[in-house]
């Protein structure tokens, strides 16, 4: 009995996948808005999920247990002090800090310049907690953060743009005229400066790094307004955010709105919530596509179950019964949304694939959205394929035979 249910079953498979290969356009365009729907969500869950991924991993390059203060101040004090600094690196958790400067600025190395060269300066403390971020040369170290000296540490793109087919290291450039030394190189890997560059906006041709008191003379401030915070402890960022509220508050006479502090961790998660709600809204819209779909596998098994009526009143009038009919029209509509779904999975990723390494976005297989594409694209052929099935089950036999 089992085998004779499976021997059917079989057959019905097998005049499905023959009627479908029979009309090959047509196929194609029937099943061309369930490709559409499922390239559409593969692409989309894949992109955003890329971009997540890489924008998580410039969070994470700033190091679990840091905190980033940014000092809004009020009308008489804008920043913090050298002393202020030290009142918060004396703070019982805080590890260390850094404080952080970013702008953009013109570099010139004899004949080659450029007017977009994005500079920051950062203590040592900063490469202390980033020691991946060192390609050759040396880091910025306490001494040059003392006597404000003019070194520097280039990425990539600054010395493609100033130093072409050269070695930079031991040789000088030009930051809004003056003259800095060149120490190290940076790991572009490894370099935030993406993170800066979200943060503060803009697109420039390159990142040099310079020790803070360095880049205060530059913008001509005395006062930093952002700072990296180290604490002692991932597992007690609470109690370091407290006790730096606290000598904040006291330097800014417990005004309202003065200050911010950014937990990174905190602000990864929120970003993941806000990429959760954003990937489900881009699904929903992407699965019109796929009810437009189903539509038009509907149309499309209406008009093969009335091309088809002779063949049913024969199968019928041989002793099929109904549920045989059904099932062999149901199949024929979840082999063609699966044929849609399979190739919507070879689109979607095509494209994805194509936007990451265009946008330097991080390409990874989604596993998730690939199966809810399959998945939905199932369901479509189950759901809009019942109805021609149940018509095509329900028909006479008499009246299919009048047709001959």
């Amino acid at each position: 009995m089992i085998r004779q249910k499976w021997n059917m079953l079989m057959e019905s498979v097998s005049i499905s996948v023959s009627n479908i290969t029979g009309n090959k356009m047509r196929t194609f365009l029937t099943t061309l808005g369930i490709i559409i729907g499922v390239a559409a969500i593969i692409a989309l869950m894949t992109v955003v999920q890329g971009a997540t991924d890489t924008m998580n991993a410039q969070f994470d390059a700033m190091g679990l247990g840091t905190l980033r203060v940014q000092v809004n101040g009020t009308a008489l004090k804008q920043g913090l002090n050298d002393a202020e600094l030290q009142a918060l690196l004396g703070c019982e958790h805080v590890a260390g800090i850094s404080p952080s400067l970013n702008m953009t600025i013109s570099a010139k190395r004899g004949d080659a310049w450029s007017d977009a060269i994005s500079v920051n300066g950062n203590g040592d403390e900063y490469f202390r907690h980033n020691p991946d971020l060192l390609k050759t040369g040396r880091t910025i170290n306490v001494i040059d953060v003392k006597r404000q000296s003019q070194v520097c540490l280039i990425d990539g793109g600054t010395a493609e743009t100033l130093f072409f087919a050269e070695n930079p290291l031991g040789k000088t450039l030009y930051l809004g005229g003056r003259e800095y030394t060149v120490i190290g190189t940076i790991d572009e890997e490894e370099d935030a400066s993406l993170f800066a560059q979200i943060l503060f906006g803009g697109k420039t041709d390159g990142t040099v790094y310079v020790p803070y008191t360095s880049a205060m003379k530059l913008m001509g401030t005395s006062t930093v307004s952002t700072l990296e915070v180290y604490v002692t402890d991932p597992d007690e960022t609470d109690q370091a955010i407290e006790e730096m509220e606290i000598v904040l508050d006291g330097i800014f006479n417990y005004k309202d709105n003065t200050y911010t502090i950014i937990n990174m961790e905190s602000m990864t998660d929120a970003m993941n919530l806000m990429t959760s709600m954003m990937m489900s809204l881009l699904v929903g819209i992407a699965s019109i596509a796929l009810v437009v779909g189903g539509i038009g596998i509907m149309n499309m098994m209406l008009v093969t179950v009335t091309e088809r009526t002779t063949e049913i009143g024969l199968r019928k009038a041989l002793g099929a019964e109904p549920g045989q009919i059904q099932i062999q029209f149901l199949i024929e509509a979840i082999i063609l949304s699966l044929l849609g779904g399979v190739l919507g999975v070879i689109v979607g990723l095509t494209v994805s694939f194509l936007i990451c390494i265009n946008t330097d976005i991080t390409f990874s297989l989604n596993t998730f959205a690939i199966g809810l594409g399959v998945t939905f694209s199932a369901a479509v052929g189950i759901i809009f394929g019942w109805a021609p099935a149940r018509k095509a089950s329900n028909l006479n036999p008499i009246d299919a035979l009048r047709s001959m």
